[in-house]
């Protein structure tokens, strides 16, 4: 495969915030921490070998968090690749850890502030590019959490603010109170539930930071149409669910994240994947189709 530092590049650029540039294709993270995204990775070695292989790929665009770990992604990408150079590294705070898969989201000001701060220090620099509300968190006024972001604007703490997991109506509460750079919801070629969040970003220049972009569900299973596009491309279901969802809209980032060197060039493959505008369609049609059966057996399921 390429180590060209072009590669990344081909799946085009976003401005965040209108400022600040990035290839569209990036980072996520999560996945160089331990089991259950606690404590540190079972190959460390290999994690930081991820890491530094970034950049050789274009990739100038990581997202983390605070939560990771905790404080275990954060640390590992500054011994990786301080001084960032022109990579930008997005951060979130908010969510709290009390356990392997357990999340608990805190959004009390003085939290979310002094989280903000530890971050600078964990990353390494004088101000974050990209700070995200990693939850809104429902035991504390969503407004309060809001002006804490905007304090940490004024203070030059971050450069630019996104949330995570929102509504349209909480991106326009947002809105109001500072300018929303980005929005970070789950959404791939078979979980539509942020298809409305996804189009109002578009309509308002907001980056989409889509999470779990390759997921495909039923869709990959052998003999799919996903299957077949991928065989007529030489590619893998999960190359082709990625391709699908850079297609999808100009201002979607994707956030793919694996530990391993192997895995990360795998998913950067998706770049060259052209799909036509029928093969778009097509999966798209099918997406939607498999979305709405798994919304149907939800709902049935609670009946």
């Amino acid at each position: 495969m390429s180590t060209s530092s072009s590669l990344a590049a081909r799946s085009g650029q976003f401005l965040i915030g209108g400022d600040l540039q990035v290839n569209r294709l990036g980072f996520g993270a999560m996945r160089v921490t331990g089991p259950g995204i606690w404590g540190d990775p079972s190959d460390r070695d290999e994690a930081l070998r991820t890491l530094k292989r970034l950049p050789e790929l274009g990739i100038d665009f990581i997202d983390t968090a605070d939560a990771y770990g905790p404080d275990v992604s954060e640390p590992l990408i500054r011994e990786a690749l301080h001084p960032y150079g022109n990579v930008v590294v997005a951060t979130k705070g908010g969510l709290t850890r009390t356990g392997p898969d357990v999340w608990i989201p805190v959004g009390r000001p003085e939290y979310l502030i002094q989280q903000a701060y530890k971050s600078l220090r964990h990353l390494g620099v004088e101000r974050i590019d990209l700070w995200q509300l990693h939850r809104i968190d429902s035991k504390v006024p969503r407004a309060e959490q809001f002006d804490a972001i905007k304090l940490l604007l004024d203070k030059g703490i971050i450069r630019h603010a996104g949330l995570s997991e929102v509504s349209v109506e909480d991106i326009e509460a947002a809105a109001k109170v500072f300018p929303v750079a980005t929005v970070q919801n789950r959404y791939n070629l078979v979980d539509r539930t942020s298809e409305d969040v996804l189009d109002h970003c578009a309509a308002h220049g907001i980056g989409f930071i889509p999470w779990f972009p390759l997921a495909a569900g039923e869709l990959a299973k052998p003999g799919s149409l996903l299957d077949s596009i991928a065989k007529a491309h030489d590619a893998a279901p999960g190359q082709v669910a990625l391709a699908w969802v850079l297609k999808r809209s100009p201002v979607m980032l994707p956030i793919p994240g694996t530990g391993k060197v192997a895995h990360l060039e795998q998913n950067m493959a998706a770049v060259d994947i052209a799909l036509s505008d029928e093969e778009f369609a097509a999966l798209d049609k099918e997406g939607r189709a498999e979305f709405a059966r798994k919304a149907a057996e939800a709902g049935a399921a609670k009946e």
